[in-house]
Formats: C-alpha cells, sequence, structure tokens
C-alpha cells in the first residue's frame, strides 16, 4: 500500500538554523532518502519552497479566485512530502519517525487511495 508521509515545521523556527546545521540536516535527508529507495519503500519525494511563495486557488460561482499563500494558519508549515510505499501502516510509521524533521515538527501519515486506471 502507499502512503503519503507530509512533513510539517516551523518554517520561522527554521529559517533561524545557521549554514552549518542547514548544511547538516540536508545531508540525513540524503542518506534517510537513499535508505528508503535501496529499501525499496521510495516511490517520490520533494522538498516544497516556503509558504510566502504559494498561491491558494478557490471556485465559487464559477470564478477562481486566488489568494497568496497557504490555505489555513498554521503554527507548522507543509515543507516537503514522500510517498512510500509500505506493508502496512505500522511499517508506514517506522519509516516517517525516520525522517530528520520528525525530531523538529510532525510527519503526518496518510494512505493514498488507489484506483484502478
Amino acid at each position: 500500500m502507499q502512503y503519503l508521509l507530509l512533513i510539517y515545521q516551523n518554517e520561522v523556527e527554521y529559517a533561524k538554523n545557521d549554514a552549518e546545521t542547514a548544511k547538516k540536516m540536508e545531508a540525513e535527508y540524503g542518506v534517510f532518502t537513499q535508505q528508503i529507495i535501496q529499501s525499496g519503500n521510495y516511490k517520490a519525494g520533494e522538498r516544497l519552497r516556503p509558504t510566502t511563495t504559494a498561491t491558494t486557488v478557490r471556485v465559487r460561482d464559477g470564478k477562481a479566485l486566488t489568494t497568496d499563500g497557504p490555505f489555513a494558519e498554521t503554527r507548522e508549515q507543509l515543507g516537503g512530502f514522500y510517498i512510500v510505499d509500505a506493508k502496512n501502516l505500522d511499517e508506514a510509521i517506522a519509516i516517517a519517525a525516520r525522517i530528520p524533521s520528525a525530531r523538529l515538527g510532525s510527519i503526518e501519515v496518510r494512505p493514498i487511495w488507489e484506483y484502478n486506471r
């Protein structure tokens, strides 16, 4: 089964990291990503640009309305994601717990609704 692992972290707090700390975290992500590629769990994953670059789209009365920024004001922002293949929820949770940002923010584990195409 496939799971979406949503990585949430406080962008303001993360921006306070010095260059060495940011470089160390990036290296940890590289190791983690290689591990899940080698184990066969990896399907996809990307880091997202900050929420200041986001645009939210809503359609109301047939008109597309756009606003700058994310949909909701929250303490933590979506910073990236992985799509993994796992035998079950327990395995997906174990993979999520190894994501470096789990120490600083939170990882939402959500099953993907797989359609027969």
